[in-house]
């Protein structure tokens, strides 16, 4: 394979998983070329040889950079002078261990979807295959590459509230508050536990407000107590979870996740109190930050505006009032591995400020849903995590 320090221009972007009628291929393949960063140029897009090879052709990969075997791709394009540097892992939770290892050992660097595993055993598994690997692996929990998010990782990290007391986050959808039909294959793969994993809201959704709590206040977990339901009659799988958190040092939390709350479309929200202040933040209106000193009046901090610190603005991207949101937030974990992968090619040190959900935060968030399947099966007793 070509070493990194002959490689210029864009970075050479693989896929698997990701084909016709899947949302978040779609994404990744948006966010990816969202500041030219990357060229998706070789794919293996479906197990289905014939779904693979016409989405391929659907979005102009060529005949020869097509795959019906990610291993296969991963041989291949290992031994290409142009081969990929870089391969975007967006299949069902279950596949993302086995498609990783391949592309690892190989030396291409892993930008993976959450969770990062269907089971905590293959989730440490994937853990000791990147640790041995020289490539870097980057998770996508996307909500940490928002602007206001940063800045009130920032503020928490500079004393702004003060001791951390109270942490309460929540994730409410209601797609599937109803049996889904029998086609919708996004449903059908996220209440399967063969492909889910152990864990069904949890594993979809409560991984992503885990990952936003703790990315933002920085807290390191002590243990849970989990409620988890499964609402729709049948349903294998969790469709909603109540969690109790004790953190190091004292501090205490709540989180939700629930995908039958009728009404609730991606209702991501987190409130963060101190000793000094409390901060929020919504998803659904993620320009405004609302910081609240004790005592004193909310301030409203907005995307772009001279309130924001350094990071917040290095992650912006147009003017104050012009939103920015799902898109723009995913864009920036992978301008953020780019900067990672550009800095490898020639052997410098990373950027200052650039961070991403690495494989750390990704075994976290699997044993996370697994403290939470084992606290509710012990009538939510607690449980170490």
């Amino acid at each position: 394979m070509t070493k990194f320090s002959e490689r210029t221009g864009p970075i050479r972007l693989g896929m698997v998983g990701g084909g016709q009628g899947a949302m978040i291929g779609a994404v990744h393949r948006i966010a990816a070329r969202l500041d030219g960063a990357y060229t998706l140029v070789a794919g293996a897009l479906s197990s289905t040889e014939d779904k693979a090879r016409a989405s391929a052709a659907e979005i102009g990969l060529a005949e020869d950079r097509t795959y019906t075997d990610f291993t296969e791709m991963a041989k291949r394009e290992a031994r290409l002078k142009d081969g990929i540097e870089a391969v975007a892992i967006v299949t069902p939770n279950h596949m993302h261990m086995p498609v990783a290892r391949e592309f690892l050992k190989r030396g291409i660097h892993v930008i993976c979807d959450k969770p990062l595993a269907g089971t905590l055993a293959d989730a440490k598994k994937l853990k000791a295959a990147a640790d041995k690997a020289d490539a870097l692996f980057v998770l996508t929990h996307n909500y940490t590459g928002y602007p206001l998010v940063r800045e009130a990782q920032a503020r928490v990290a500079a004393g702004e509230l003060g001791e951390i007391r109270l942490v309460q986050v929540e994730y409410a959808q209601d797609w599937l508050a109803e049996e889904p039909d029998p086609d919708n294959k996004q449903a059908a793969w996220r209440t399967d536990p063969a492909r889910s994993g152990a864990g069904g809201a949890t594993g979809d959704i409560g991984t992503h407000a885990w990952n936003l709590a703790r990315f933002v206040t920085g807290l390191k977990p002590e243990a849970i107590a989990a409620d988890l339901q499964a609402f729709v009659p049948g349903r294998q799988l969790d469709d909603n979870g109540h969690v109790l958190l004790r953190f190091e040092g004292g501090a205490r939390g709540m989180l939700w996740c629930s995908q039958v709350a009728a009404g609730k479309e991606n209702d991501l929200r987190l409130r963060v109190y101190g000793t000094k202040a409390g901060l929020e933040w919504h998803q659904e209106n993620p320009n405004q930050l609302f910081v609240t000193p004790l005592g004193g009046a909310t301030q409203i901090v907005t995307r772009a505006s001279g309130a924001t610190g350094e990071d917040s603005r290095r992650l912006t991207r147009v003017p104050p009032g012009h939103p920015e949101g799902y898109l723009e937030g995913f864009a920036n974990i992978y301008a953020e591995a780019a900067q990672a992968i550009r800095a490898a090619r020639t052997g410098a040190s990373l950027p200052e400020g650039v961070m991403f959900p690495s494989i750390d935060d990704g075994v976290e968030g699997v044993a996370f849903v697994d403290a939470c399947v084992r606290s509710s099966k012990r009538n939510a007793a607690w449980v170490s995590i």
